[in-house]
């Protein structure tokens, strides 16, 4: 049987979207249910002194066509989204209300799919506002939760749990006390979630 194992993700990284729909298949297979672990990666590079592949030019446009070659592979509908960066502080913070309100993997695959599938503008809260309300969540109160000064810290202490854990990057994953990161390295977790 398959040990449920912790995947660290943000919005922002379309490695982590790939991971998210591996993710949904091995649940589905397995009946298992992974432990979804927000963070914010800005944030994270920045503990670690260290600067995100996107903002390296040359990096950036091998990683468009690195994406596409493996949704493309997985069999994943994906287009990089034009309004890239997008800023997900708040998007982030959002997946804690939303598991307050026990509805955090709706929120998740919805909000993965309006950047990495539709290539909506997340950077504009009206975009974000009519999102939420597509999923019957109120605008107004969703967003007034999710810059409370408990949700902020929420967000700020799961990403220096990752920190202190050794993650550095977007998608991480860690089984039985093993760190892997990359979407290409689920094989390698689910070997170890099976040990």
């Amino acid at each position: 049987m398959i040990k449920p194992f912790e995947f660290y993700f943000d919005f922002i990284s379309p490695y982590s979207f790939l991971a998210h729909k591996k993710i949904k298949k091995i649940e589905e297979k397995n009946s298992i249910k992974v432990i979804y672990k927000p963070i914010l990666l800005g944030g994270l590079h920045n503990l670690h002194g260290i600067k995100a592949p996107a903002f390296i030019p040359a990096k950036a446009k091998n990683m468009i066509r690195d994406c596409k070659l493996i949704a493309e592979k997985d069999g994943v509908r994906f287009k990089f989204n034009s309004y890239f960066p997008i800023k997900s502080l708040n998007l982030m913070r959002g997946v804690f209300v939303a598991e307050e309100d026990n509805c955090k993997s709706y929120y998740i695959d919805n909000i993965f799919n309006a950047i990495w599938q539709d290539g909506l503008n997340m950077n504009d809260e009206s975009v974000i506002q009519k999102i939420l309300q597509n999923l019957n969540i109120n605008p107004k109160t969703f967003i007034l939760r999710s810059t409370s000064s408990s949700i902020k810290d929420y967000l700020k202490e799961r990403t220096a749990e990752a920190y202190k854990k050794g993650i550095f990057g977007a998608p991480s994953f860690i089984s039985n006390n093993k760190i892997f990161w990359g979407q290409d390295r689920l094989e390698f977790v689910l070997n170890e979630a099976n040990k």
